[in-house]
């Protein structure tokens, strides 16, 4: 599936056959202690940096209207971001998966993120614009 903005995965995940969960990171991309000059050069034109997961929520696809009442919504959080990397969880029977449910796979999101891997979620700049890692 081709995703070119936040409100494409929107679409998708009401399409699904079973209700989904969509499991939200949202991260701020800052420079690692000791930068080197380069890395200073390479961050100024947005290239590099480290990726730090600063908050993480759960939501129904139905509780979130766009990409604008999203970014809203957490700025009430007082937690800076700007990259947010989402998953998904699927239901089963007709039944989506509940916040409980979705906590465990919500953690292990965020460790992969830790770990530099992000290439198996969806990642979307402030925009809502999807991001590409290469």
């Amino acid at each position: 599936m081709s995703l070119a903005t936040f409100q494409d995965l929107l679409d998708a995940a009401h399409r699904q056959p079973e209700p989904q969960r969509l499991l939200l990171v949202f991260a701020k991309v800052e420079l690692p202690e000791n930068a080197s000059t380069e890395q200073h050069q390479r961050f100024a034109r947005g290239e590099g940096g480290t990726i730090s997961p600063s908050l993480c929520v759960d939501k129904a696809p139905a509780e979130i209207a766009n990409f604008n009442t999203l970014v809203a919504e957490s700025a009430h959080t007082g937690q800076d971001w700007d990259i947010v990397f989402v998953g998904g969880l699927s239901g089963h029977g007709g039944i989506a998966p509940s916040s409980d449910e979705a906590a465990q796979p919500l953690r292990f999101m965020v460790n992969a993120i830790n770990n530099g891997q992000v290439a198996q979620f969806a990642a979307f700049d402030r925009s809502g614009e999807v991001l590409q890692f290469g």
